[in-house]
């Protein structure tokens, strides 16, 4: 029956990290557009700030990799595009109220940690010193281990992070080689021990579905990491888009797993980790039953945006900064233009660098809720978000592509528990939660978009 539902259910749909899926997004919407969505923003919820920083560049380019990423190879245009970084928050910083509250800092890539740690405690400063945070704020970075010796590591402490994310993928050199990313350059159990001891949180990245990854691999990986006690634990289903990048076409020669040895390796990882007493949250995260996004998820008040998984303590409206970087604020979405040398351009222009973006009007703001909470929290409960939406139930489902039969079928394979008052997705069946979720999309009657499978 699993085999069963792994075929009929493997098909493309979203990831829904946002809704609407970025590939929605339109270049009506500009620059002109972004900067009135910003002083707008101030006048909507969430109230508190989100800051996402892009630093694109790598050592090193992974095949796997679907981000925006560039090789590190000139210092001046990676001094260039720094400053242009930095004059783009100052373009930014005085649209936003003064009296708002730093919940969540991010930096992504790209590698960040390509850079000297100086470069990012200056960007820090410059958001810290502008507005006051909420208390304990997540400040975060995703590091590739690859590079960093221990002075590296100790000067990221001292910049103000608080939240380290490593990007392992797997501790198996064969692995790792195959999908061309180099091995963490300081043994794994002495940066975690060094972390630990300054009590800076500490997650452990991985990937399922790569090149010669097998289930008894791949459990040796995880239990290298339980090991370790990372405080959450990510496995991040590989995502095979070579129309993205092309060079995710190298590893078909290798071989990648089919689907239902993809989902052999996640449950794999899946019991490994439950045993070890981690908890689910989400699709893809295993975190101690005391973390706050465990303790979200059971209060229902699990939240997500394009940084992963937070609470409604660390959510903001997310102002993005960099090539590529996507703010996400309550009414819009704005996409910084992808070209390196056109983002500095503008920038030094006193442009903001918007590429792209979308206006969602208060049907695909219902139908983002709904989305949201069944992603999260693989529950909707109709009334609750009624009152949340200050609307009625029958105007949301009036919103969404609700459909009966399309849940009946749902429910007659054991994926969710439905009635007129809620849709729940069944222990097991989390896997299937992007199904559901575009069933009730709107967006997804007789679209053209392109989305990578369930499987």
């Amino acid at each position: 029956m699993k085999q069963e539902l792994l075929n009929k259910y493997n098909v493309a749909v979203p990831r829904y990290t946002s809704y609407p899926p970025a590939n929605f997004f339109t270049e009506s919407f500009d620059r002109v557009s972004y900067h009135n969505a910003i002083v707008e923003s101030n006048k909507e919820q969430p109230q508190d700030i989100s800051f996402y920083i892009h630093i694109p560049f790598c050592f090193k380019m992974c095949h796997y990799c679907g981000c925006n990423a560039l090789l590190l190879e000139n210092k001046r245009v990676v001094s260039d595009y720094i400053d242009a970084v930095k004059r783009e928050i100052e373009m930014v910083l005085p649209l936003l109220d003064p009296g708002r509250k730093i919940a969540q800092i991010h930096y992504g890539g790209g590698s960040p940690t390509s850079q000297p740690v100086s470069v990012l405690k200056e960007i820090n400063r410059m958001l810290l010193s502008r507005f006051q945070t909420i208390d304990n704020p997540e400040i975060a970075i995703e590091c590739h281990p690859g590079y960093l010796d221990e002075s590296y590591w100790m000067d990221l402490i001292d910049a103000g992070f608080n939240r380290l994310s490593i990007g392992i993928q797997d501790f198996d050199e064969k692995v790792l080689k195959a999908v061309n990313r180099k091995p963490s350059k300081m043994p794994v159990e002495e940066i975690a021990g060094l972390l630990k001891s300054k009590g800076i949180a500490l997650n452990m990245d991985f990937i399922y579905g790569l090149p010669l990854q097998t289930p008894e691999t791949f459990a040796n990986t995880i239990n290298k990491a339980i090991g370790m006690k990372p405080d959450r634990l990510v496995t991040f289903s590989y995502a095979h888009v070579p129309w993205v990048n092309p060079k995710m076409a190298l590893l078909e020669k290798t071989g990648l797993p089919n689907a239902v040895q993809k989902n052999e390796l996640y449950e794999t990882a899946r019991r490994l980790l439950t045993d070890a007493g981690y908890c689910t949250v989400g699709l893809d995260h295993f975190v101690r039953p005391e973390d706050e996004l465990y303790i979200a998820q059971q209060n229902k008040n699990l939240h997500r945006n394009f940084q992963g998984y937070c609470t409604r303590r660390t959510t903001g409206q997310v102002y993005a900064f960099g090539v590529t970087g996507i703010s996400q604020l309550s009414t819009a979405y704005s996409q910084n233009t992808k070209d390196l040398n056109r983002y500095i351009k503008q920038v030094n222009a006193g442009q903001l660098p918007v590429l792209k973006g979308y206006a969602l009007n208060r049907e695909e703001q219902i139908t983002r809720e709904v989305i949201t909470s069944l992603m999260c929290n693989y529950e909707i409960h109709w009334t609750d978000l009624a009152t949340h939406l200050n609307s009625n139930v029958e105007d949301i489902k009036a919103a969404l592509n609700y459909s009966d039969s399309a849940l009946k079928a749902f429910a007659q394979d054991g994926i969710i528990e439905y009635d007129n008052n809620h849709i729940r997705i069944l222990p097991g069946a989390t896997p299937f939660v992007r199904n559901v979720a575009a069933s009730l999309d709107k967006l997804m009657l007789n679209t053209d978009k392109r989305f990578s499978t369930v499987g």
